[in-house]
C-alpha cells in the first residue's frame, strides 16, 4: 500500500508537570516495522496515542505522509490501532468484529463480505467467521482484532503491546506471524513494547525510550551490539558494565590490567569510563592462561539453563562479570571455586562515558531509504 510515512517534530505531550513525551523527534519509513521500546512510564504508549490521535500534543508537529494531522481527529486519521485487551465485542461474530468499521463508510454489502473474508484470510482464520470471540484461544482473538485494523486499509497500524496478555509460547510464535503479516500486508507498523526480545524479533528499526525522550534508534544489530549508553546496554539484554580509565587512545586500565579497546570516542580523556560486553562475547580459558586481554578471576556461581549455562566470575581487579556459554562447552570442570581467566574480546568491548544516562537523542538519524 503506497504511502504510511510518519514523522514526529519536536513533540511534547504534557499533563500538568509531568512531561510524559520530551522533545521527540524521529521519521518511520512507509512499510517500516518501527517499535517503540521501553519501561513503563517511558512514554512509548503517549506517542503511539498521539500518533492516533487520542491525545492532543502540548507542542510539536504528527505528519502523516506530509500532513500535519494535529488538528485532525482520530477517525479522519488513515491509521488504525490493536489495543492490548483487544476490545472486541463478545455478543458478536468474529465476522461482524471484523466488519464493525466498515459500518461507517460508503461500502456494499457484497464488498464488506469480500473484504472480511479477505482479512480472515490475512491472518488465517478462514472458517471462523461465525464463531464468537468466547470459542476462541487468546491467539485467534489477537488475529481478529489485526483483522479488523486492517480491514479499513490504513496505511499505518498502530500496536499497543497486543501479544502482552499471551503466554510466552505462544507469544514467541505469534512475533514472527506479525513479522511475517506485516510483510505480507506492506503496510507502516508502529508498535509499542517493553519486551526486548519482542522488539528484536520483529523490527526492522526501533527506539529505545526512557522517562519521555529517545535514548537511541538504531536496527536491532546495531542497537544490540553498539549501545548508544550504559543505560541502553542495560535495558536491552543483559550487559557487563566494568570501570576503568583511560590508558591509551586505544586502551583502558581496569584495576592492575590494560585491556585494548576500539579507539576511544572524543570526549573522553582521563575520566572515568564504561567498558560494556555481552556475557555471550565473554570467553573463559584455563587459569595462567597468558594473552592480551584476559583478566584472572574465581567463579563464584554456575547457573544452567538449558540450551546456556551463565557462570558469573569475581576478577582479580574486584569486579564481577557474566559470561554466557552453550552448555554442551561448560564442562564440569567450571564449577564454583575454580580459578579461570576471563577473555574479553577488544572487537567486543563498548567504550561509553560514565556517569547518569547521558542521553543521546539520535532521533533526527533518517531512516533508510
Amino acid at each position: 500500500m503506497a504511502g504510511g510515512e510518519v514523522e514526529l517534530i519536536e513533540l511534547v505531550k504534557r499533563f500538568d508537570d509531568v512531561v510524559a513525551v520530551d522533545d521527540i523527534t524521529l521519521r518511520i519509513a512507509p512499510g517500516e516495522f518501527f517499535s517503540l521500546l521501553g519501561p513503563s512510564g517511558c512514554g512509548k504508549t503517549t506517542t503511539l496515542r498521539l500518533i492516533a490521535g487520542f491525545e492532543q500534543p502540548t507542542s510539536g508537529r504528527i505528519l502523516l505522509d506530509g500532513r500535519d494531522m494535529v488538528e485532525t481527529p482520530p477517525n479522519r486519521r488513515n491509521v488504525n490501532t490493536v489495543f492490548q485487551n483487544y476490545a472486541l465485542f463478545p455478543f458478536m461474530t468474529v465476522a461482524e468484529n471484523v466488519a464493525f468499521g466498515l459500518r461507517y463508510k460508503d461500502v456494499s454489502r457484497a464488498e464488506v463480505k469480500a473484504r472480511v473474508a479477505e482479512a480472515l484470510a490475512l491472518v488465517r482464520l478462514e472458517g471462523k467467521q461465525d464463531r464468537r470471540p468466547s470459542q476462541l484461544s487468546g491467539g485467534q482473538q489477537q488475529r481478529v482484532a489485526l483483522a479488523r485494523a486492517l480491514v479499513l486499509n490504513p496505511s499505518v497500524l498502530l500496536l499497543d503491546e497486543p501479544l502482552g496478555a499471551l503466554d510466552a509460547k505462544l507469544r514467541k510464535a505469534l512475533q514472527i506471524e506479525l513479522k511475517a503479516l506485516q510483510e505480507r500486508v506492506g503496510i507502516t507498523f508502529v508498535y509499542v513494547t517493553h519486551d526486548q526480545e519482542e522488539a528484536l524479533t520483529m523490527s526492522d528499526r526501533l527506539a529505545v525510550m526512557a522517562d519521555g525522550r529517545i535514548q537511541q534508534i538504531g536496527t536491532p544489530r546495531d542497537v544490540y551490539e553498539e549501545p548508544a549508553t550504559v543505560w541502553v546496554a542495560d535495558f536491552l539484554g543483559t550487559s557487563n558494565v566494568i570501570e576503568g580509565r583511560v590508558e591509551t587512545g586505544t586502551s583502558v586500565r581496569v584495576g592492575d590490567f590494560v585491556l585494548a579497546v576500539p579507539a576511544i570516542p572524543s570526549g573522553i580523556s582521563g575520566d572515568v569510563l564504561k567498558l560494556v560486553i555481552r556475557p555471550e562475547r565473554v570467553g573463559l580459558v584455563e587459569h595462567g592462561t597468558t594473552g592480551d586481554n584476559l583478566v584472572p578471576g574465581m567463579i563464584e556461581r554456575v547457573v544452567y539453563q538449558g540450551p546456556t549455562t551463565r557462570i558469573m566470575v569475581h576478577l582479580a581487579c574486584g569486579q564481577d562479570v557474566q559470561a554466557l556459554l552453550p552448555s554442551l562447552d561448560a564442562g564440569a570442570e567450571l564449577r564454583q571455586g575454580t580459578p579461570v581467566c576471563v577473555e574479553l574480546p577488544s572487537s567486543a568491548l563498548r567504550v561509553l562515558p560514565a556517569g547518569p544516562r547521558g542521553f543521546r537523542d539520535r532521533a533526527g538519524v533518517p531512516a533508510p531509504a
